[in-house]
Order: structure tokens, then sequence, then C-alpha cells
């Protein structure tokens, strides 16, 4: 019998794990501790600087996380260089270390995939999304995140793509083959609405909940404008942290002064996220563009209904399991809203085929194995 080799693996791109600043976070966080679990030495390589949720969520970043090693690099701590400056030094640290695998998450730190492949280390680049299309990005970082796109096509072993229309993209645009691997989800535990209650006033099934990051490419400006013509005296609750783009959370904020049933949290995570998502009414994602959405992946796992724009990347996840509006159309969201705020029977009827169905097709360990493969071929 052929003996299992096990793998040193380094990892970079992310903010920091473990982490719910973002899709990227979640994404390395399950991949690096399942490997570790699996006998592979693992290395992340973490920013240092701000959280996106404020100092409130500052912690010290531990050397060691459920097996796997933790090291910090020098970072930048300004919009559009923090991920360039420390992706330079994540990439000379895993060029020169003893690594099999150098794993780079998003097209931006991309851009350094170059220098580990120069010194023979095999690179895997995951594309979690178009991010030279998101509108928070100036103009030298939009070209950074463009140029690591292009680097990855030039230089990594493999690209791993989350959905199939960035998978279609990389084929039209370079006639580059890719590896279509979904993230994950796990089935959680229901919790009762105990913190949110007490911190927000909200109730079991008495609000509409968005959570993610607050950016332009979320589609909040619809969301909010199309709420407040609602019928309704659910809330909207909208939690996340703002993500370099304090300027848009002011502008949304503003949007949403008039109406006291809007309300933010700011970012959450643990036991105040985990009944957010338990004891939402409704979930809705109205965004123009995403990767692959893993907080519509756990908002499914909880057993909610949800309400998520036609995109491809929402539409696809969902199936038939979901509620879809047209992208951006203001009146469509609107109308869908109020449909389920009017129609308990119609949630329920969504709830009740949601986590079943998600659990079913998206599984953190089946995507780990899969990953793992591209590793070794």
């Amino acid at each position: 019998m052929k003996s299992q080799k096990f793998l040193n693996i380094a990892m970079f791109g992310q903010k920091r794990v473990p982490s719910r600043e973002g899709g990227v976070e979640i994404v390395v966080g399950e991949l690096s501790t399942r490997m570790a679990a699996l006998g592979h030495s693992v290395t992340c390589y973490n920013r240092t600087g701000r959280h996106v949720g404020g100092k409130e969520f500052q912690k010290k970043q531990p050397r060691e996380y459920k097996g796997v090693r933790i090291k910090k690099v020098f970072t930048i701590d300004k919009k559009g260089l923090a991920a360039a400056s420390s992706s330079v030094f994540a990439s000379i640290k895993s060029a020169f270390g003893r690594y099999d695998i150098v794993h780079i998450h998003a097209e931006g730190p991309a851009f350094m995939c170059w220098l580990p492949k120069l010194f023979g280390k095999k690179v895997i680049v995951t594309v979690h999304g178009l991010d030279h299309q998101r509108a928070k990005w100036g103009k030298f970082a939009g070209k950074y995140i463009m140029a690591g796109e292009k680097n990855a096509v030039k230089f990594a072993d493999e690209i791993i793509v989350l959905s199939e229309g960035v998978q279609k993209y990389f084929i039209d645009t370079y006639n580059r083959d890719t590896v279509f691997i979904p993230n994950g989800v796990c089935r959680p535990e229901i919790n009762q609405a105990d913190i949110i209650s007490e911190k927000f006033g909200l109730e079991k099934g008495s609000y509409v909940l968005f959570l993610g990051r607050l950016v332009p490419e979320k589609g909040l400006k619809y969301l909010i404008e199309a709420f407040k013509n609602v019928s309704t005296d659910k809330k909207l609750v909208i939690a996340g942290g703002s993500s370099n783009t304090s300027s848009f959370e002011a502008e949304i904020k503003e949007l949403a002064a008039e109406d006291e049933r809007i309300l933010f949290t700011g970012f959450v995570e643990g036991q105040a996220l985990a009944e957010l998502f338990s004891n939402a009414y409704v979930y809705t994602l109205p965004s123009d563009l995403e990767g692959m959405p893993l907080s519509l992946l756990e908002a499914m796992s909880y057993g909610n209904c949800c309400l998520v724009s036609d995109i491809g990347e929402c539409a696809s996840v969902v199936d038939d399991k979901a509620v879809l509006f047209k992208k951006s159309n203001i009146e469509d969201l609107r109308e869908k809203l109020q449909k389920l705020c009017d129609n308990k029977e119609l949630v329920n009827k969504y709830k009740s085929e949601a986590a079943d169905y998600i659990l079913g097709k998206y599984n953190w360990d089946t995507v780990a194995a899969e990953t793992l493969k591209i590793y070794k071929k």
C-alpha cells in the first residue's frame, strides 16, 4: 500500500485566521484546520493592522489555531495597501520556507504568485471573486488587483474558482482552465434570542436580516430604499463592518435615518451572530456582485427563508429553495419583501426546505478533500 504523503502548506491572502472579517477568512480557516487535522503541516500568514469591526474586536493573534501555525507579516495598514504589502512579505516568507504548496487567496495577493513559483513551489490561487469589479477600490488598487489576476493566469499551477460564472470568465478572457470547487457549510446549532434581545431589542421572527460587509456591491442602497416602502412592523437589521468603506457606511446610514425600523448593529461574531441567523424572519442578500456568498450558505443552513438577487452566484446556490428578485431593481425587491412580510406560510415553506437542501449540497470536508487533490496532482 502506498504510504500517505503529508504536505507542508503555506496560505496567505486572508486578513487573519481565526476571523470572520470576510469570506476569505472563513474559507482559509475552514480549509487550513481540516488539512491540519488530516496530518498536513499548515502555516497561515496573517496581516497585522486593524480589524474591520474596530478596536472592540481587535485581539492578540495566536501562534497556533487548531493545529495551524499562525505567523504575522508586516502590513501597511492603509486602504488599498494592506493586502498588497502583507502579500509581498508573505510571498517572500513562503518562497524561502520549506513548503510543498503555496496557496494564495484572492486576486490582489496573487500578484506575488510568481515569487514562490520562482523558488520551485507549487502555487495554487483561489479566486474568491472578480475583485477588480468591486466599487470600493481606488485606481491604484484596481490596477494592482487586475495585475494579480493576470499573474495568476500566467504563473499559478492551478486556479480554483468558486462559481461557474467565474470559471467561464477565465476561459473567455484568457483561455485558461480553472477548477470549480464551491465553498462549504456546517450544520449549526439554533440559538434563542438572548444577546440580541438584550442588546438590540430583537425577538424571534421580528426582523429581516442582511449580514455582510458594508460595501456598494452588496446592494444595500437598493435594500434600504425598498424596505422604506414596505408596510410592516418588522425591522431591517443590517449587520456588518465597513471594510475600508466608511464613507459608504455614512451614506447608507443617512439614507436609513428617517426610518426607525432600520437598525445597524455593526460587526458581529460568535453568539450574537448565531442568534441573528437563528431568529431572522427573512435573510436577504441583494448583491450586484459576489464570488460565492458564504453568508447565504450559512443563512440557509440555519433554516432561513432567503431573498436574494438573481445574479448567477446567488441563483446557482439557492436553486428553487429561495426567492429571487431582479438585480438592482428596487421595485421588484420591494414587492418581494412585501409579499414575504404578508405571507408567513410562504416564509415557513422556504424555511422548512432550506437547511437540508444546502447541507446536502455543500460540505467543508468535501471542499478540503477536493483541494488536497489539486495539491497532489
